[in-house]
């Protein structure tokens, strides 16, 4: 008999938290016991994995006595008090939060880029941000080929990035507008239907130089992921009338030339990388295709010449899929296999 493992979900009625079982499933990941964890007004709610009928139960400081793989999307002050008690009880907490991403101690993985980190771990494994998460995977093997100096990145980003609730406004406040009647929204400032935010109000407040948190994170996260401080990354981050799949424009200079053919190379023999490049048959990258899948594409391939050696890049994932419940179980499935 197959060795299976008891999993437990943290924020299982949220949009990743859904993905993630759904994840786990699709991935046929060996699952002895599931435990279903959410907060208290969720308790008592009902979820399917595997045509067998789960009851989500609320989270508790003991909730992972016999847990061997904690897999946590409730936000960060969930995870830093919850995880603790994850590691405490011997589970290995695999956190999609920002809670411990910039931890020295935590390893933060993506693991087509840095797998082996995921064995450096002392209890938690960070899941990067979303965004941060696909344009790494393209960077890196331009990196270990040429070596990036520098990084100017514009998102494009969907509202699930922002949950299940944000989803439903964007659709309730389009239906709205195009009946030329109002709507009273909730999640974000202005309205999205129609619309581009130039901020990403719900990932936290403004930073130093005016950067939004959303921004700093892709900074931060890319040179710790990377392992190189010396990757100079500016970042625009944009939410947009999107449901799923975040749209990145991004542009690097690196210090010896890449030309397009060998950029497309290096991209197409690189896992879970699907190039997309072929702008004559209208073919790139775009949110709607690359919903529910777990590559990550890339077109619009060009070199810069506004720079010494650059190349212009459009990247796309689905951000509740690469961007968060499929990395995570990823680092799951390669921290079994040993």
């Amino acid at each position: 008999m197959s060795k299976t493992y008891s999993v437990a979900v943290v924020g299982a009625t949220g949009a990743v938290g859904q993905e993630m079982m759904r994840t786990l499933e699709r991935r046929n990941f060996p699952v002895g016991e599931l435990r279903l964890l959410a907060s208290e007004r969720s308790a008592g709610k009902k979820a399917m994995f595997k045509g067998k009928e789960y009851t989500i139960q609320e989270l508790k400081e003991d909730s992972f006595e016999g847990i061997q793989i904690a897999l946590f999307s409730a936000g960060g002050s969930i995870s830093k008090k919850f995880v603790p008690y994850a590691v405490k009880s011997g589970a290995v907490a695999i956190d999609n939060t920002s809670a411990f991403r910039m931890d020295p101690n935590v390893p933060l993985v993506v693991p087509e880029v840095n797998p082996s980190d995921i064995f450096k771990n002392k209890g938690i494994i960070a899941n990067p941000n979303c965004s941060t998460i696909q344009m790494v995977q393209v960077l890196k093997p331009l990196h270990d080929f040429a070596k990036i100096k520098r990084v100017v990145v514009s998102t494009y980003q969907a509202v699930s990035g922002a949950g299940m609730k944000a989803m439903e406004e964007l659709l309730k406040e389009t239906e709205a507008v195009l009946q030329k009647k109002e709507y009273k929204r909730s999640i974000f400032p202005h309205q999205i239907a129609f619309n581009a935010l130039p901020r990403i109000p719900q990932s936290g407040g403004i930073e130093e130089g005016g950067y939004t948190n959303e921004e700093v994170k892709m900074i931060k996260e890319t040179k710790k992921i990377m392992g190189d401080n010396s990757i100079a990354v500016t970042a625009t981050c944009v939410r947009v009338p999107v449901l799923r799949g975040h749209s990145e424009s991004v542009n690097i200079e690196t210090e010896k030339r890449v030309t397009v053919e060998k950029a497309r190379e290096l991209l197409a023999a690189t896992e879970n990388v699907i190039v997309q490049d072929d702008i004559e048959k209208e073919l790139y990258p775009l949110a709607i295709t690359s919903a529910d899948k777990f590559e990550t594409f890339v077109g619009r391939i060009r070199e810069d010449d506004t720079v010494k050696y650059g190349l212009n890049l459009w990247v796309v994932s689905d951000n509740l899929l690469k961007g968060a419940a499929w990395n995570a179980v990823q680092i799951a499935e390669k921290l079994i296999a040993g």
